[in-house]
């Protein structure tokens, strides 16, 4: 144990800047601390959107849930005290859109069925076969070997529901602190959207295509194990048959696919953390994706749909709640302080005057942003007088050489030498007068 200990601090702790404790884990189990926090937090619109989204949630799982009411109840508690209490809430409450998304994805299917929308049988084979030209998980799915249904199995089966958790290990300990609360965000939210979807969306998958054809189908009918249960034959036990069959939470819930969306949410992140196993990660996609339309779970348009939808939550999430990672740095305890993003910063179109730069006009600049304005002022008056009486108009804004600003470097109206080297250069501004009264120069 003490060579563990020794070994993670020479690591993990070698670059640590004295002091610094950002990354550090609350270890306080007094609920009291939690209570004064909540007190003197001041709620931005996102949090009270946020969390508001996620009692709705949680009310409509507890009161679809069939369980006794006081299990339920006992359940809520240890939520509330979870949240309480500091040492498990800096994981629970930025975890708790996982939760929701858990919550409801369950017990969805104790909705009426009287009030849930038709089961779309058609669409997403008219879909597949006119924008690819035929059914890819049929043909994928025509020639089966029992290494093949070992080879599809392992990520949809097994690494498919423990990937998340490495990921989150991953991030937790090499990316920055607080990484970790927006995986929590943009994977729990990425899989809510996708089970609200499938319920407003009811969609049948590739297997009940090959087995009841398009026939019209209906919330009694049972699902499918699909090309799980040749795993089952080969494991020699039930694994899936039944739970893909009879208990089941989403039956129809083919678009978009989650088994993706969860596949590029993990990779989306990983990609950010360590970009140079990009392509290693990318395969893992192309791998599971194979493995979905071979098992006869999804066709290839849910697949394109269900990373669209997480690098769509990905992007939100990063330019909105992701601190930035400092790729010289070797783990999160190398951080000292963490920078948020701004994407009005990084937007060159932003119109918010607090913050575009070019906008702000500083005292000592406003000489300068009228220059061109007087000097084609003073040009268009002497079409109308003498001109033999107008002198230079670079004089005539500044009487001396100390007000002529240095930092100027636009282009004048008449030339495309900028004003400052005009100065410099002794050249006059005016294109009709190159010359001051009495033929002389600036210099002369």
């Amino acid at each position: 144990m003490s060579f563990l200990i020794k070994l993670f601090q020479s690591y993990f702790l070698d670059e640590r800047p004295n002091g610094a404790v950002i990354a550090d884990i609350d270890l306080n189990l007094n609920p009291k601390i939690t209570v004064e926090r909540l007190k003197n937090h001041k709620f931005t619109k996102y949090e009270v959107l946020n969390y508001s989204t996620l009692a709705f949630f949680f009310t409509i799982s507890f009161f679809l849930n069939q369980l006794n009411i006081f299990i339920k109840l006992g359940i809520v508690s240890l939520y509330i005290t979870s949240l309480l209490i500091p040492f498990t809430s800096q994981f629970f409450i930025y975890g708790s859109p996982v939760l929701a998304w858990v919550a409801f994805l369950f017990n969805s299917k104790n909705l009426d069925a009287a009030f849930r929308p038709p089961i779309s049988v058609k669409v997403l084979p008219a879909i597949e076969t006119i924008l690819y030209g035929d059914n890819l998980s049929q043909l994928l799915a025509t020639s089966t070997a029992p290494i093949l249904d070992i080879l599809a199995w392992l990520p949809y089966g097994l690494i498919h529901f423990s990937f998340p958790f490495v990921t989150a290990a991953l991030i937790f300990l090499w990316g920055p602190p607080t990484a970790l609360r927006s995986f929590g965000f943009a994977f729990g939210y990425m899989n809510l959207i996708g089970v609200v979807t499938q319920v407003l969306f009811p969609a049948a998958a590739p297997w009940y295509k090959i087995l009841h054809g398009l026939d019209p189908a209906n919330y009694s009918m049972l699902g499918s194990p699909g090309g799980l249960a040749r795993i089952d034959e080969i494991l020699g036990f039930d694994m899936y048959t039944t739970a893909f069959s009879k208990t089941s939470p989403v039956v129809f819930g083919a678009f978009p696919s989650l088994h993706s969306g969860s596949a590029s949410m993990d990779a989306l992140f990983l990609f950010w953390l360590f970009p140079k196993a990009s392509p290693i990660i990318l395969l893992y996609v192309i791998w599971l994706w194979w493995s979905t339309m071979y098992l006869t779970h999804h066709y290839f348009f849910d697949l394109i749909a269900g990373s669209f939808l997480s690098f769509v939550v990905f992007q939100f999430t990063k330019y909105n709640y992701l601190p930035v990672i400092n790729y010289n740095y070797k783990n999160r305890w190398s951080y000292g302080s963490i920078i948020k993003p701004n994407i009005w910063n990084s937007d060159p179109l932003s119109l918010s005057p607090e913050i575009d730069v070019e906008n702000q006009v500083f005292s000592s600049q406003r000489a300068i942003n009228n220059v061109e304005l007087n000097v084609i002022q003073r040009q268009s008056r002497s079409n109308i007088f003498d001109d033999s009486e107008i002198t230079s108009p670079a004089l005539s804004v500044f009487e001396n050489d100390s007000e002529v600003p240095r930092s100027f470097s636009r282009a004048s109206n008449n030339s495309q030498t900028s004003i400052e080297s005009q100065f410099d250069m002794s050249i006059p501004v005016s294109a009709s007068s190159n010359l001051q009264p009495g033929g002389k120069s600036r210099l002369d």
